[in-house]
């Protein structure tokens, strides 16, 4: 990515709307998972989770999603209000287990993955709320 420039692609409201029930299925998965012990498909689902929690935000506030790197995302995120920004540390609290969850031979232990959840069910809280304010 060159400097300066921004990787957004355009959404709606019903976008938005979209990613949020992506975000809630895989949060779903997640929380599932992390009660059998599955720590790798709990904190894997819960990273998914945040992503598409964050694309619900930036689609109903910002009208654009972030379609850069991944850990450019929270900074994209920060800039849709006081909800983007607290849902931007939770995410980054998330993207660092993408790949360990995903790729990684080493397991996710279990605090990680119950850190993990609690994060995506804080940052999909968020969604929630501000996709709620745009009415039907």
């Amino acid at each position: 990515m060159a400097p300066g420039r921004i990787e957004t692609r355009g959404a709606s409201a019903g976008d938005a709307r979209a990613y949020l029930g992506q975000a809630g299925e895989y949060l779903h998965a997640a929380q599932e998972s992390l009660n059998v012990g599955n720590n790798n498909a709990a904190a894997g689902n819960a990273v998914v989770a945040g992503i598409a929690g964050a694309d619900a935000i930036a689609a109903a506030r910002l009208r654009a999603v972030w379609r850069g790197e991944h850990d450019q995302a929270p900074r994209h995120l920060e800039t849709a209000g006081a909800e983007g920004k607290d849902a931007a540390r939770h995410l980054r609290r998330l993207l660092p287990l993408k790949t360990r969850a995903q790729y990684d031979p080493v397991p996710v232990s279990a605090a990680a993955a119950r850190a993990a959840v609690t994060a995506a069910e804080r940052l999909v809280a968020i969604s929630r709320a501000v996709v709620g304010q745009l009415g039907e």
